[in-house]
């Protein structure tokens, strides 16, 4: 079950207000991503698309957490009724399905670690797993970044990027690419596409 368009931008909008931060406009940029490719692939509902980029990152809401905002974005959704929304705050962290890649510090309890590793480990990925996961390669809160130079803007900012991840992004794009027959930059409107922007929420650290 998923929340309409303008439920999750509530829902946004929402945990901007707990939180203000360049997130927001993070993720309106990546459910932009995921509606124009979503689109463009056929077989995919846009608005689907559109509302799990849109939230992925929900569990930013609760405070500047690293590993933190997949459990708590996980447990939100959970307790809203969100399930597959839960499911892709869970899995947009992880494109080879293992916590070990997981970029960042692990600031979570031991209850929340097992909670991800338990629902990461019974986790079946499909295509909307895998959207959002280049999606969210995609996404900058100033727009649609070239996905090599925002992983490797990730790498200089954490001082590592794990290459089986690195390598499984660029198959993500490849495989949509194949699937619409047209690049990604073109379809996702890389030149062109900016989020709205919010001043507030971009003087705040970076994503």
């Amino acid at each position: 079950m998923i929340p309409t368009r303008e439920a999750a931008e509530e829902l946004l909008q929402d945990g901007l207000m707990s939180n203000p931060g360049p997130w927001g406009n993070h993720c309106r940029t990546a459910a932009h991503c995921a509606e124009k490719i979503a689109v463009a692939c056929g077989n995919l509902n846009p608005d689907k698309a559109y509302v799990l980029g849109l939230l992925h990152d929900i569990g930013r809401k609760f405070g500047v957490r690293h590993l933190g905002h997949v459990s708590d974005g996980y447990s939100y959704m959970m307790k809203m009724g969100y399930d597959e929304v839960a499911k892709i705050c869970l899995t947009h962290s992880f494109n080879n399905h293992s916590v070990d890649e997981y970029i960042g510090k692990f600031d979570v309890s031991e209850e929340e670690l097992y909670l991800i590793k338990t629902e990461l480990a019974n986790t079946v990925y499909n295509e909307y797993d895998w959207l959002i996961q280049l999606c969210d390669s995609l996404a900058g809160a100033e727009g649609v970044l070239d996905i090599e130079e925002r992983m490797g803007d990730v790498k200089r900012r954490y001082g590592m990027y794990p290459q089986e991840k690195w390598d499984r992004n660029i198959h993500m794009m490849h495989y949509f690419e194949k699937k619409m027959n047209k690049s990604i930059y073109e379809v996702c409107e890389k030149d062109t596409f900016r989020p709205e922007v919010n001043q507030h929420e971009l003087s705040k650290s970076r994503v």
